[in-house]
């Protein structure tokens, strides 16, 4: 093993981290300069197109086949460059095909993306929108092929920094557009595949100095790709599920004006401890549990599975206690300024509230999924994401006259709940390799205390705060700051978390 697990985990979670931080920089000016109007909605649903398509190809369905079978090929380096080679080719025609036929057929995307535009100025905004950013996905789908090369050989840190470029580019993008006057969202529009290019040189310049190389040729059907296909089309398909659900989501909040926005500024909140927790577990623990599935290790499977989870519960169950508790400081503090509003700040802070208690199943999610997906099984998990978009899809149109654009958040979070149970009730097939070892079990209930004696202790720090008159920016800090410094000592004296198990983590790699 080229790297260790807990090691992997810091480095994926740390350059994550950044990402976000910068992501919030970020979102910030978006919301100051955009606020929640007409053309922040446009821009949210072009922008949500490309990405919901990178998902469903790149980061859903082709790595999920792609990186279980390469790393089981790394011990045949000309092998494992062969098929890396064919299946970036394979990747760059399909992707450059559906490019083509979006660009096209982009009303009708946008129409089905959210059909509550149709008859007002968003509609022809996306649409613009949408054809300036599509060509994205062809861009990122290969960064992250490579970036599944990259990962499978222990290196992280290339691929994990790779967002934070987009991150920068679109700061200095409205900068400019905030200089020289021009319009704020056709700018972002045309950054988008500027950054798509940025994050594609990154991680190719990382992979060329470690010895893979990727030129383009004509794609054949070998053996090897036609099991890659075979994985992939179930995976396919329980991706084409995941985009339904969002799908769903963005269709009842297009029919509220200022929705879609107060979703996107939500869903980019609690996509923080997701994206540093969850990214990190799944991007790592993939290509691990195949190579311990490979030399038939099930005790280390099993290890790593349960330190995956250990490490997920440990610091996403916290994040939420204390999102659910500070979600409209926060709200306020990082976006009500410019065009965003005091009513914006509200609408923005009940859905984030809705998606925290959903938070720990989008990282169980993440970590269940790793133990079908190494046994190259995508079929199972597509089932279950069948069930749970039919939960989805009651839930939003069903309570979207009772609630309003909530329901679409409070679907997202049922359903992802439903999943993990399916996920968890699915690995008792699996043996030993897919069961929580005792430390596991015995952690967990003291995670759950601390982060509860936690978040009582921010309820009440809120009301102090409130009554002192400090500042946004102080209040803040101090909730945030405040409440890991009571998280973190609470699970000492709890015993949820010791400095030797960390320690020992890192050492046995």
């Amino acid at each position: 093993m080229k790297s260790g697990l807990v090691r992997g985990f810091l480095s994926v979670g740390i350059w994550t981290f950044v990402s976000r931080l910068s992501g919030f920089v970020r979102d910030i000016l978006m919301a100051a300069w955009l606020g929640s109007g007409a053309v922040a909605d446009a821009f949210f649903v072009g922008l949500s197109l490309p990405n919901m398509f990178r998902r469903f190809f790149a980061e859903g369905a082709f790595n999920t086949a792609f990186v279980p079978m390469f790393s089981k090929k790394l011990d045949d380096r000309p092998d494992a460059q062969r098929f890396a080679s064919e299946a970036f080719s394979g990747l760059l025609m399909t992707v450059l095909l559906l490019s083509a036929v979006a660009m096209v057929f982009m009303p009708v995307l946008v129409w089905l993306m959210a059909a509550g535009f149709a008859g007002d100025e968003r509609f022809p905004l996306a649409v613009q929108y949408g054809r300036i950013m599509f060509p994205y996905i062809l861009l990122i789908s290969l960064a992250s092929m490579i970036s599944g090369v990259l990962n499978a050989n222990g290196r992280f840190t290339a691929a994990a920094a790779a967002p934070v470029l987009l991150n920068l580019l679109f700061i200095a993008a409205m900068a400019i557009a905030w200089w020289r006057g021009w319009d704020v969202g056709l700018t972002l529009a045309w950054a988008t595949p500027i950054t798509g290019i940025a994050q594609l040189a990154l991680v190719w310049w990382d992979a060329r100095r470690t010895g893979w190389s990727f030129r383009p040729q004509r794609p054949r059907l070998t053996p090897d790709m036609r099991r890659l296909l075979a994985v992939a089309l179930p995976a396919a398909f329980a991706g084409g599920v995941v985009q339904i659900n969002l799908l769903v989501g963005r269709q009842v909040a297009s029919h509220f004006e200022g929705a879609i926005s107060w979703l996107s500024y939500s869903d980019r909140l609690y996509q923080l401890p997701l994206g540093v927790v969850g990214a990190a577990v799944a991007v790592v623990l993939l290509p691990e549990l195949a190579r311990r599935l490979r030399a038939g290790d099930h005790a280390g499977g099993q290890s790593a599975y349960s330190r995956a989870t250990e490490f997920g519960l440990f610091l996403t169950l916290p994040a939420a206690f204390a999102i659910a508790v500070i979600a409209e400081p926060m709200v306020r503090t990082l976006f009500e300024r410019g065009e965003f509003t005091a009513y914006d700040t509200t609408q923005t802070a009940r859905a984030l509230i809705v998606y925290a208690f959903g938070l720990p199943a989008f990282v169980l999610q993440k970590i269940l999924q790793p133990l079908y997906f190494a046994r190259e099984d995508t079929k199972t998990p597509f089932r279950y994401a069948l069930w749970s978009m039919v939960v989805n899809a009651l839930v939003a149109f069903g309570l979207m006259p009772v609630l309003g654009f909530l329901a679409a958040a409070l679907g997202t979070t049922i359903a992802a709940w439903i999943m993990v149970a399916q996920l968890w009730w699915g690995t008792r097939a699996m043996g030993d390799a897919a069961r929580a070892d005792d430390r596991l079990r015995r952690k967990t209930p003291l995670i759950v205390l601390s982060s509860a004696l936690m978040a009582g202790a921010l309820w009440l720090m809120t009301g102090w705060l409130d009554d002192a008159g400090i500042g946004r920016v102080p209040s803040l800090a101090i909730l945030v700051f405040g409440g890991a410094a009571i998280y973190f000592a609470l699970s000492f004296v709890t015993r949820a978390y010791r400095l030797s198990d960390l320690k020992a983590a890192v050492r046995r790699g």
